[in-house]
C-alpha cells in the first residue's frame, strides 16, 4: 500500500473504500519505464495514483488532482489544470493496459465555501472535510486543454468547456460503467 500523505488522495481512496469497489494505491517515489508501440524503445511515464478496477466493468487508471474549491487569492471556482507530463502519462498508461482500460483525471475538489461542484448528496466527508470527485477522460481533458504556463508545462481547460466535458466521479466507478461523451453532464454549482 503507497503511503498517503496527499490528503486529496487519502481522501480518493477513504471514498473508494466507501463504495466497495477494489482498487490498487501506487507509490509514486518513482517514474516507470514502458516499452513504446511499435518500437524496441522504452519511455518513461509518470505514475499513476490509483488503479480501479469496476466489476464486470473497465479498469481505471487514476490521476487524482487535488484543488480547493473556489481557489487561490481571487477564489476561483472549477480550477482544472493538470501538466503535460500528467497526459502524456495517463496516454502511455491507457495504452499499456489495453483494452478494458480508460485512463481518468480526477479532481479531488476541496470544498471551501458555500458553493460545491456537485449536489450535496454526491459528496465525502474525510478527516472533517468535504470533498467533491469530479472525473474527466484524459483524451477529453487533451483534445481541449489549453497552455497555461510553457515554463511549467501546465494546461487548462476553459471552465465551461470543463463542466461541458467532466462527470461525477461515481459514474466511472460503477459496474458496467463506460459513460459516452455524449451522456457528459452540465454541473451547476449547488448551495452548501
Amino acid at each position: 500500500m503507497a503511503k498517503r500523505e496527499n490528503p486529496y488522495e487519502a481522501a480518493f481512496a477513504a471514498w473508494l473504500r466507501l463504495l466497495a469497489v477494489p482498487f490498487i494505491e501506487i507509490n509514486e517515489s518513482h517514474r516507470q519505464w514502458l516499452a513504446e508501440p511499435q518500437s524496441d524503445q522504452r519511455v518513461t511515464a509518470k505514475n499513476l495514483d490509483f488503479i480501479v478496477t469496476v466489476p464486470r466493468g473497465t479498469t481505471w487508471l487514476v490521476d487524482v488532482k487535488g484543488r480547493h474549491f473556489p481557489g487561490g487569492k481571487q477564489r476561483h471556482y472549477w480550477k482544472n489544470w493538470a501538466t503535460r507530463d500528467d497526459l502524456h502519462g495517463l496516454a502511455r498508461w491507457e495504452n499499456t493496459f489495453g483494452a478494458g482500460s480508460g485512463a481518468l483525471l480526477v479532481f479531488a475538489y476541496q470544498l471551501r465555501g458555500e458553493r460545491s461542484p456537485l449536489p450535496l448528496d454526491e459528496l465525502f466527508c474525510h478527516q472533517k472535510q468535504w470533498y467533491a470527485f469530479v472525473a474527466i477522460r484524459w483524451y477529453d481533458y487533451a483534445s481541449a486543454a489549453r497552455p497555461i504556463s510553457p515554463k511549467w508545462g501546465t494546461v487548462a481547460l476553459p471552465t465551461s468547456r470543463f463542466r461541458e466535458l467532466a462527470q461525477p466521479a461515481r459514474q466511472f466507478f460503477q459496474p458496467e460503467s463506460m459513460p459516452a461523451a455524449s451522456t457528459a453532464l452540465s454541473f451547476t454549482a449547488h448551495a452548501g
